[in-house]
């Protein structure tokens, strides 16, 4: 003896099954585990930036040199980085004063500083990316100190500018694409593009990452295509773990067809690098061409983005990352076994 639904009850079942499995189907992405997502919540940072430009090109011209004494007492170790970055040269000099005298009352350098104060009349989301940022660095590496954070114009000369516990943002150099100044620097649009506000946390993190572990510094035993692929993601790595939250597109200055199109090609660019003999080239023209600014990367099509030969460092290192969880980021970036990374990694894109 058995029971038998009626036939209309067994449709709704059935229909019922395919949509508790669509869902999920649906729900599935939003389950898994995102590699970059940590909890640092318990960890607090504050970071107050402090503003040379206003302090510099708020002052009278005639308050400029009796001022330097109490400018390299607040200012410290930063005045002198930004005094070699604005050719000004050591602070200490009886002739800096006279120069930097100079510097602020250049026509264009208060145009420029103008429009900066346009720009960023206050840097609070600055200082909130920052704090996100550090609180991540924090967390990877507990051990380590937060640097003090200056802005600065530097009449276009950097971006980013670090030193020890210092880091230095020159915020002329973020006006945005669309900054009338660029296109008379000769600054490509594909450069432009990517000096805007939002880009400078993250270059801010990369630029962190990159003096504290500098490519000669870490001795790689060989300066090939392949060393300088890994060692760029490995920075990128980094950059994406104190920014998880930050698109692809800003982390690598891609635009969203740049970055379909790393990812739908993966696959035939690694191929390329192979099959080419690229990997272990030392010829600096090949490793220019692969990572260095360019409107895209000649070996592969004009539809990739200048430098795409990173992307595929960074999917290397991230592969190498997710394979051998034990290993901490530190140890990662130190190891210089560039050929050691890439077999456990088990890189093979499809």
């Amino acid at each position: 003896m058995y029971f038998r639904l009626p036939k209309k009850n067994i449709m709704r079942i059935r229909f019922m099954t395919f949509v508790f499995l669509l869902l999920i189907a649906a729900a599935a992405p939003s389950c898994k585990k995102n590699h970059y997502k940590v909890n640092t919540s318990s960890i607090k940072v504050n970071i107050k930036i402090m503003r040379l430009e206003k302090d510099l090109f708020t002052l009278n011209p005639d308050e400029i040199i009796p001022m330097v004494p109490t400018l390299k007492k607040k200012y410290n170790s930063f005045l002198q980085l930004f005094s070699l970055v604005i050719n000004t040269g050591d602070i200490n000099e009886t002739s800096f004063g006279d120069l930097l005298l100079r510097f602020c009352s250049d026509k264009q350098n208060n145009d420029v500083f103008a429009l900066t104060m346009k720009k960023f009349p206050d840097i609070e989301s600055i200082e909130k990316g920052l704090q996100g940022a550090f609180s991540h660095y924090l967390y990877y590496f507990p051990e380590r100190e937060v640097p003090a954070v200056f802005t600065c114009i530097t009449g276009f000369n950097n971006s980013i500018i670090t030193g020890d516990s210092l880091l230095g943002i020159g915020l002329d150099r973020y006006l945005g694409a669309d900054c009338e100044y660029y296109p008379r620097l000769n600054i490509y649009n594909y450069i432009a593009a990517r000096m805007t506000p939002e880009n400078i946390v993250p270059d801010c993190m990369y630029g962190w990452c990159a003096s504290e572990w500098d490519f000669s510094t870490l001795k790689y035993p060989a300066d090939n295509v392949l060393a300088e692929i890994i060692h760029s993601g490995k920075l990128k790595y980094f950059e994406k773990c104190m920014l998880p939250e930050t698109s692809d597109e800003i982390i690598f200055g891609f635009t969203p067809d740049q970055m379909k199109f790393c990812r739908n090609n993966e696959s035939q660019m690694w191929q390329y690098l192979v099959e080419n003999n690229l990997l272990f080239s030392s010829d600096q023209f090949n490793i220019r061409k692969l990572t260095g600014e360019a409107p895209f990367t000649s070996y592969f099509t004009k539809e990739s983005p200048g430098r795409a030969a990173i992307w595929l460092g960074f999917r290397i290192v991230e592969s190498y990352m997710m394979k051998n969880s034990g290993i901490k980021i530190e140890e990662m970036i130190k190891n210089t076994d560039v050929q050691g990374i890439l077999e456990k990694a088990k890189y093979s894109p499809q």
